[in-house]
């Protein structure tokens, strides 16, 4: 990154929500400092199970199927949610446009099996849709899933692989080197926050032990604070009111699962570029552009 340039980052998530739920604190952490942002989502997020009864009927199994549509409203709201009020925000974008791939859902349901599915897409489609917004956008950094796709979904799998491969590709043409982080949550941080959970509402119920992904400490390379920014970040998570609930106390959340999950003050990453590790007492970097400016 040549001195004075606008320092580039590059989101890549699955679905509408994924983006704050994952790397909300990042997003407003660094539209705040002036980086240039952009997040691009793979699926319109059509099989979301939807939390209440209001927009009930706009899912895809016996509904309206318009639930990928409303999405992309949320999404925005989002967005503009993690900006600060100095700054515009972010605007959506889609891999390949809004509408092109669909969202599998869960491996082995009907939606998998979908013509549109992202889980049926050919990869080569995929990767050249990939190729040309990183071509377009230049990033300095890019974000993206774990080999595992956090939890095993086929869409985040597919989020992990396409970038791979498309890194690399673009890599190999321009001879441009990218910082390259997989998002994941460190254990020992999930935990404390599970433990500080005094209360959550009726109905929730906490996690069993481990069934929160989350990687141990040594894995992790990358921890940003994203403290002065969390009131964004739980202010964009409840902008995605079909699919997260936000507690009274805004320190916890639940999927329709209703699982608790702390809202945590620093995100975690691992990087996965050549770059060694940072040259830090323990090791690990606190800023995804450590080195660059």
């Amino acid at each position: 990154m040549t001195a004075g340039q606008r320092p580039r980052l590059l989101l890549l998530h699955a679905h509408p929500d994924d983006e704050s739920i994952m790397t909300g604190g990042v997003i407003a952490r660094y539209l705040a400092e002036g980086v240039d942002v952009r997040v691009v989502t793979f699926t319109l997020g059509e099989e979301g199970e939807v939390i209440g009864d209001r927009w009930a009927r706009l899912v895809a199994d016996g509904g309206a199927d318009q639930l990928g549509g409303f999405r992309i409203s949320e999404l925005d709201a989002a967005l503009r949610a993690l900006a600060p009020d100095t700054a515009s925000a972010p605007q959506p974008r889609f891999l390949g446009g809004a509408g092109r791939w669909r969202d599998s859902g869960m491996a082995g349901t009907p939606s998998a099996e979908h013509p549109r599915a992202l889980f049926q897409a050919a990869q080569a489609d995929l990767v050249a849709a990939l190729c040309a917004e990183i071509a377009d956008f230049e990033p300095h950094v890019v974000v993206t899933y774990d080999e595992a796709g956090t939890y095993g979904h086929p869409d985040h799998r597919r989020v992990h692989s396409v970038s791979v491969a498309a890194i690399a590709e673009s890599t190999a043409q321009t001879g441009y080197p990218l910082k390259v982080y997989e998002s994941v949550t460190a254990r020992s941080v999930l935990n404390a926050g599970l433990d500080a959970v005094a209360e959550i509402p009726e109905g929730w119920r906490m996690p069993e032990p481990g069934e929160l992904p989350s990687y141990p400490d040594d894995m992790i390379t990358t921890a940003v604070d994203v403290t002065a920014v969390l009131d964004r970040k739980v202010a964009a998570l409840a902008a995605h009111a079909t699919q997260v609930t936000i507690a009274p106390s805004r320190a916890e959340y639940a999927l329709s699962n209703l699982i608790a999950q702390p809202v945590l003050p620093v995100e975690h990453f691992i990087r996965t570029d050549e770059g060694s590790r940072a040259d830090t007492s323990d090791g690990v970097e606190r800023d995804l552009f450590e080195g660059l400016r």
